[in-house]
């Protein structure tokens, strides 16, 4: 019985007569501040169970580490009670993520969508070609950002609903000339080249999709902040147990006061820039989570009108461990 209750995925507390408690199964054992917390709420709901009353406390956030618990009382039959320990933890971040995409997506495609629609009628109302085809022009660009925002929302959502990152060996080369051939197109718009220091680095543990996303958003970045004409660098170099990925340009750099928000959803440093180039502001925030599903970070150095340079630290591959992407 004992082994049975231990494999039970909930906590459960049987507590006697007096509603003192007498057996506690692992799932039970909050640890840290949250177990006297949660041993103050125990406290009152066996007691009051013992005297045969059923209730609850609804979901409570208790840590470090953070949890969001429930605890239910139940009266036994045959005296005593029972106390159930729900972890509602990673129900209630994915119910956030839910919320926050919700509440983002809606703000953010008010702006394009309201932008279209004046647009639209105001072409209506004109009969001049040309007014009509400038016109026509900005509802094209307003509907590609309403479309960019929206992609980033939805590989935004799937990273943070994802969890922590599958643990593939990666071929750093292989996702580097993804990220590259991603953004190559940008780049060449604008005469700005993509130079790779590493063609041939050493393999990296991971989820080989989201380094390529994140990569990727780094390139992106790099050549939108960039002047024309200019260079964008990926280096690679092995540090111990992790491998930095270092994305460098010569643009306009970021001002100090913004570089403990750039992260952030949505936070932009130049929103007139951010229009021009079609920003939505999600890249950086997409980076942040695929660097924290690896375990590892990101970080940022940069000086206005200089330049910036953003590192990518991820875990290294064991080197005795075959590659599964080899073949």
């Amino acid at each position: 019985l004992r082994e049975v209750l231990d494999a039970v995925p909930v906590g459960l507390v049987l507590a006697d007569q007096r509603g003192k408690p007498i057996l506690h199964t692992p799932a039970a054992r909050i640890g840290g501040h949250g177990d006297v917390l949660v041993g103050e709420a125990l406290e009152s709901i066996l007691a009051a169970a013992a005297r045969g009353d059923t209730g609850q406390r609804p979901p409570e956030l208790v840590g470090p580490p953070p949890k969001v618990l429930q605890i239910r009382g139940i009266p036994l039959a045959g005296g005593g009670a029972l106390a159930v320990i729900d972890d509602l933890t990673e129900r209630a971040r994915l119910d956030a993520v839910r919320t926050d995409f919700v509440a983002n997506i809606s703000h953010e495609l008010k702006t394009p969508v309201g932008a279209m629609a004046v647009l639209a009628e105001t072409i209506a109302d004109h009969d001049d070609l040309d007014v009509m085809r400038s016109l026509a022009e900005r509802m094209v660009m307003e509907a590609h950002r309403a479309s960019s925002t929206i992609d980033d929302l939805l590989e935004l959502s799937r990273i943070e609903l994802g969890g922590e990152a599958a643990r593939e060996v990666v071929d750093v080369g292989l996702v580097m000339a993804e990220a590259v051939h991603r953004t190559r197109l940008a780049a060449e718009r604008r005469g700005i080249t993509i130079r790779v220091d590493d063609p041939h680095p050493p393999k990296a543990i991971g989820d080989s999709r989201q380094l390529v996303s994140a990569l990727a958003n780094l390139l992106d970045n790099a050549v939108k902040y960039s002047n024309d004409g200019g260079t964008v660098t990926i280096s690679v170099s092995a540090v111990g147990q992790w491998i930095d990925l270092a994305v460098a340009d010569r643009g306009v750099g970021i001002p100090s006061r913004d570089l403990d928000r750039i992260f952030e959803r949505f936070y932009r440093v130049d929103r007139a820039r951010s229009r021009d180039t079609g920003g939505t502001g999600l890249g950086l925030a997409i980076v942040r989570h695929v660097a924290t599903n690896h375990g590892g970070e990101v970080r940022v150095q940069s000086h206005e009108g200089e330049g910036s340079v953003f590192t990518l630290r991820i875990p290294a591959a064991d080197p005795a461990c075959p590659s599964s992407i080899e073949n």
